[in-house]
C-alpha cells in the first residue's frame, strides 16, 4: 500500500468533525493507518485500529521530540513551549516526569475532593430545576477550570481570557493566529512562574519552582512549558470528559436510568464514556525514525503520526460491540489518557472530578433532558479535542 493510493485531503473536514466516529470505522476497516493530507497540506499517518494504536504509542522509536526525530522544527518567531514531558523522549522525558511526580501526586489530587465537592455544588446550586441553560458554559468548563487554576494559583480574573486562547489553540486555526495563541500564552506563563517565584504559595505552580532531586530544578524554560501543558491539558480533557459523557448518557436513557438506579456504577461508568466519547480524539503529532509496520501497513521512517484514541476506543476487535455505551462494561484498558510513558499525568485528577461531576449532576438535575435534537448539535472543529461547541440542555 503506497502513499500515493492512500494519500486524502478529505479527512479533517466540517463532516469528520461532526461525526468522527463513522470515519473512523471506515478508516478501521480499510487498514490500521493511512496516510492523509490535512487541511494546511502537512502529510501524516492516522493509526486506527486498537492494537497498533497501542503498540505505536509504547514504540521507543517512534519520537515525540520534533528536533531528534528529524523532523520539521517551530517555524521561526514562535515561541518555544514544547519543554514539557509531552513532546520529550528519553531520557529527558524520564527526567522531567520525575520532577513533576515530586509534587504533583496521588495524595495530592485526593486531598482536593472536599474543594472539588465544593465548587460544584456551588456550580449546580445557582441552578434551579427547569432552567435551560449551555451545560458547558455553566458547569462543565468552570468546574475544571476553577479546579486546575486553583491548583496552580491562577487568578480568576484570567482565567475567561485563557479560555478564549485555549479554544483557538486546539482549534483548526491558520498559522498566524496559532502563532499569536502560543506568543500570548508564553508571555502569561513566563510572566505567572516569575510572580510565584518572587511570592510563592502553597499552589502547584510553586512547589514545581522549588522542587528539586539531587540539585536538579525544572529550569524556567521547563517551569513556563509545564504550566502550559497542566493548564491546558488539565482543563481541556475534563471538560469534555462531563460534556460528551452527559451528551451520551441522554442519548442512551436505559444506561442513564441504569446509573441513576445505582450510583456504585460510576467509577466504571466514567471509564466506559472516557472510552464511548473519547475527549482527546486524536493523539498529538509523533515522529517515525525507523519503518514501523502496524500490520500490513508500514509507515516508512521520517513520517508524522497521528493515533487515533477515538478510533482505537471503538475498535470491535478489542472492546465487544464498541460502538454501544454500556455503564457495567468492565473497565478494559480504553486509550483514552494514552499508553506508554505519556500516559496522561493528570488522569487521577481527570477521573475525580468527572465521578464527582456525574454524581453531583445526577442526584440534583436527575430529570435533566436535551434541549435540542442531538443531531443539531455542533462539535468543535479541532483534530486533538473531540467537544462540543454548546450543550444546551434543560435541568
Amino acid at each position: 500500500m503506497s502513499g500515493t493510493e492512500t494519500a486524502s485531503a478529505s479527512l479533517f473536514t466540517p463532516e469528520f468533525f461532526q461525526d468522527p466516529h463513522s470515519v473512523q470505522a471506515a478508516l478501521r476497516a480499510e487498514a490500521p493507518a493511512r496516510e492523509v493530507v490535512t487541511p494546511h497540506g502537512h502529510r501524516v499517518w492516522v493509526v486506527s485500529r486498537y492494537a497498533e494504536a497501542k503498540a505505536v504509542l509504547a514504540d521507543p522509536t517512534v519520537r515525540k521530540n520534533r528536533a531528534s526525530s528529524g523532523a520539521a522544527t517551530a517555524p521561526d518567531g514562535a515561541p518555544d513551549l514544547s519543554r514539557h514531558m509531552l513532546s520529550m523522549d528519553l531520557p529527558d522525558h524520564t527526567r522531567l516526569r520525575r520532577l513533576v511526580t515530586r509534587a504533583f501526586t496521588i495524595r495530592r489530587i485526593e486531598l482536593m475532593r472536599p474543594r472539588i465537592e465544593e465548587i460544584t455544588a456551588d456550580l449546580l446550586g445557582r441552578l434551579s430545576p427547569g432552567d435551560k441553560v449551555d451545560l458547558l458554559d455553566v458547569f462543565a468548563f468552570p468546574l475544571p477550570i476553577t479546579v486546575i487554576s486553583e491548583l496552580l494559583g491562577v487568578e480568576q480574573e484570567d482565567r475567561a481570557e485563557f479560555r478564549r486562547y485555549s479554544n483557538a489553540l486546539i482549534s483548526d486555526s491558520g498559522p498566524e493566529e496559532a502563532q499569536a495563541t502560543v506568543s500570548w500564552m508564553a508571555a502569561y506563563f513566563t510572566e505567572m512562574v516569575a510572580a510565584k517565584r518572587a511570592d510563592p504559595g502553597e499552589d502547584l505552580l510553586s512547589a514545581l519552582i522549588e522542587i528539586s532531586e539531587d540539585s536538579d530544578r525544572l529550569s524556567e524554560q521547563e517551569l513556563v512549558s509545564m504550566a502550559f501543558l497542566l493548564l491546558v491539558a488539565g482543563h481541556e480533557t475534563t471538560v469534555n470528559l462531563i460534556g460528551n459523557g452527559v451528551l451520551a448518557l441522554l442519548t442512551a436513557p436505559e444506561q442513564l436510568e441504569r446509573l441513576k438506579a445505582d450510583l456504585s456504577l460510576l467509577p466504571a461508568a466514567v471509564e466506559e464514556l472516557l472510552r464511548f466519547r473519547s475527549p482527546v480524539n486524536m493523539s498529538t503529532f509523533r515522529f517515525t525514525t525507523e519503518p514501523v509496520v502496524l500490520g500490513e501497513v508500514t509507515v516508512p521512517a521520517g513520517s508524522t503520526v497521528l493515533v487515533g484514541l477515538g478510533a482505537a476506543n471503538r475498535d470491535d476487535d478489542h472492546f465487544e460491540q464498541a460502538e454501544r455505551l454500556d455503564v457495567t462494561r468492565p473497565p478494559s484498558g480504553h486509550l483514552a489518557f494514552g499508553h506508554g510513558i505519556h500516559h496522561c499525568l493528570g488522569a487521577p485528577l481527570a477521573r475525580l472530578e468527572g465521578e464527582i461531576a456525574f454524581r453531583s449532576l445526577l442526584t440534583t438535575y436527575p430529570d435533566m433532558r436535551l434541549a435540542m435534537p442531538a443531531s443539531d448539535l455542533r462539535w468543535r472543529a479541532s483534530v486533538p479535542i473531540h467537544g462540543l461547541v454548546e450543550l444546551p440542555v434543560v435541568l
